[in-house]
């Protein structure tokens, strides 16, 4: 009984975040045809660990490196690298103040409530970010069978929409989880409580993705059009793709909104491996807010729905009623 309900609350945890829909962003998102074409992730990943696991070049008393020739040291001239410059992403979709309220629903039975939040900015290894919480607990009408508190914070780089820092704090029953990682987007690696580990440029976590997945375009998606996407989990990075299936008109608590329906597409070994089909509704407009998310797993159906709502970056067109 408990595991099932833990493999329930799994399931509901994870539909709520809506990152799953991004489950896994690179920093440029491409649009695939029907053909597969090489992953420009994985080369990034490759180049990324390599660069990681590289030992120093030693280096005479001018700075300039040097190989060794029959023992003899050769000096050579250091070699020019650009500096390293984050990318400058639009942003239009969300900033600070942003509140989203969502209720966790197992069949007929309202489960729990998430809530994502943008309380501020804060400041990361020097730069500005959007402070972002995301909370996920069980109503106390159902806390008695099964008491979740969860706790995801992702600071988001407010100009290349990166992460730089990400916490999940788990409470679920018994089980209890604290997981921490710094994200060095300039040289590739990711720094976590449980080790260092090379990256993609501009990966993400399953939280910063799906803001990132906000500011994209799909004024010219298609049904069938794929993106793939790239995320950090626990200690690897994951390629994922993502379906466009069209638009549809939602209605949920907080309203009717005319939406976008995605469907990340689950491979085995993955992150997503035991979590079933996923598909999210977001808000046709600008903003690209999450209306719905709906998560097949082996035990039911979980729907998370948009309750409420405050502090837009600006005017929800999608909304019909």
């Amino acid at each position: 009984m408990n595991h099932s309900v833990r493999q329930l609350w799994k399931g509901i945890a994870v539909a709520a975040a809506c990152a799953l829909v991004t489950a896994a962003v690179l920093g440029t998102v491409q649009t695939k045809g029907k053909k597969k074409r090489p992953s420009t992730a994985v080369s990034s990943l490759k180049k990324a660990t390599a660069k990681a696991k590289s030992t120093s070049v030693p280096s005479d008393s001018t700075g300039a490196p040097h190989r060794a020739i029959d023992s003899v040291a050769v000096r050579t001239k250091p070699v020019q690298q650009t500096p390293f410059q984050f990318r400058k992403v639009t942003n239009g979709a969300f900033s600070v103040g942003e509140r989203l309220v969502f209720d966790v629903s197992y069949g007929y039975i309202t489960a729990g409530e998430a809530v994502m939040a943008i309380p501020a900015f804060e400041e990361v290894m020097g730069r500005k970010c959007y402070h972002v919480d995301f909370t996920v607990n069980s109503l106390p009408s159902f806390s008695w069978i099964f008491k979740v508190e969860d706790h995801y914070l992702t600071c988001i780089d407010a100009e290349s929409i990166a992460p730089l820092k990400f916490e999940q704090h788990i409470r679920e029953g018994t089980y209890q989880r604290d997981f921490v990682a710094e994200f060095d987007q300039e040289h590739h690696i990711a720094r976590t409580t449980e080790g260092q580990y090379p990256i993609p440029e501009y990966v993400h976590d399953i939280m910063s993705a799906f803001y990132y997945f906000r500011t994209l375009d799909f004024s010219n998606s298609k049904p069938g059009d794929e993106f793939t996407l790239f995320n950090f989990y626990k200690d690897t990075s994951y390629e994922l793709a993502v379906r466009f299936l069209g638009r549809r008109e939602q209605e949920v608590a907080a309203g009717t909104f005319n939406t976008i329906v995605v469907e990340p597409l689950v491979k085995e070994g993955g992150l997503f491996k035991s979590e079933g089909r996923i598909v999210i509704w977001l808000s046709d407009d600008d903003l690209k807010i999450p209306v719905r998310v709906n998560t097949k797993v082996v035990i039911g159906s979980i729907d998370t729905e948009l309750r409420e709502y405050s502090g837009l970056s600006g005017e929800l067109r999608s909304r019909i009623k």
